[in-house]
C-alpha cells in the first residue's frame, strides 16, 4: 500500500464509515470519460471478435479433434495392448503345442528307429526263414525223387516178383511133369526090372539045364 494513502486519515478510514455520497463522487470523478467510439474501431473490434471466434471455434475444434485422436490413439493403444495380451498368450499356447508336437516328432522318432530295427530283425528272420524253407524244399525235393525212385524200383521188383513167380509156376509145371516121368520111369524101370529079372532067371534056368545035359 503507498504511503500517501497511509498518511491521509481519510482515505485510510474504511469505506463504510465514509458517507455514500462522498465515496460515489469520488469514484465518478476518479473514473475518466469514455472516449468517443469511431466505426472502424468498432468494426475492427468486430472483426478481431469474429476471428477470435473463428480462431476458438478452430482450436475447439482442433482440441475437439485431438482430443478424440487422444481418445482413438488410446483405444487403439488399449486394443494394441489387449491383442499383444491374446498374442502373447497365443504365443505361450504355441510354445506349448510346439513342446509337444515335438514330443511328439521325438516319440513317433523313437518308435520309427524302433520299427526299423523291429524290421531289419524281420527281414533277417525272414532271411533265416527262405533259408530254412530252400532247405526243406531241396529236402522234400530229394525225398520225393527218392520216392518216385522207390516206385519206379518197386514196380520194378513187382514186375521182377511176377516174371519170378511166372517162372516158378512154369518150373512147378515142369517138376510135376518130371514127377510125372520120373514115376511113369519108375514104373516102366521097375517093369523092366522085372522082366530082366525073370529073363535072368530063365538064363539061369536054361544054363542049369544045360550043366545037367
Amino acid at each position: 500500500m503507498p504511503v500517501a494513502q497511509l498518511a491521509d486519515p481519510e482515505i485510510a478510514a474504511p469505506a463504510a464509515s465514509r458517507p455514500r455520497a462522498e465515496v460515489r463522487e469520488r469514484e465518478t470523478a476518479a473514473v475518466p470519460p469514455n472516449p468517443p467510439r469511431s466505426p472502424a474501431l468498432a468494426i475492427a473490434l468486430g472483426v478481431l471478435s469474429a476471428v477470435l471466434l473463428v480462431t476458438s471455434f478452430i482450436l475447439w475444434s482442433r482440441v475437439g479433434a485431438r482430443d478424440d485422436t487422444i481418445v482413438q490413439n488410446k483405444n487403439r493403444s488399449d486394443q494394441v495392448q489387449a491383442d499383444a495380451v491374446l498374442l502373447r498368450a497365443q504365443v505361450d499356447q504355441d510354445k506349448v503345442a510346439t513342446a509337444t508336437l515335438q514330443k511328439q516328432m521325438d516319440e513317433a522318432k523313437a518308435a520309427s528307429v524302433q520299427d526299423k530295427a523291429d524290421l531289419d530283425n524281420a527281414v533277417a528272420s525272414a532271411a533265416e526263414v527262405q533259408k530254412t524253407l530252400d532247405k526243406t524244399r531241396i529236402l522234400a525235393t530229394d525225398f520225393q525223387t527218392q520216392t518216385e525212385e522207390a516206385k519206379v524200383a518197386s514196380i520194378k521188383h513187382q514186375g521182377e516178383v511176377d516174371i519170378a513167380q511166372a517162372q516158378t509156376a512154369v518150373m512147378q509145371i515142369q517138376l510135376n511133369k518130371a514127377t510125372a516121368d520120373t514115376s511113369q520111369l519108375q514104373t516102366q524101370l521097375a517093369d523092366l526090372q522085372g522082366r530082366l529079372d525073370t529073363a535072368q532067371a530063365m538064363v539061369a534056368q536054361l544054363e542049369k539045364s544045360q550043366a545037367k545035359n
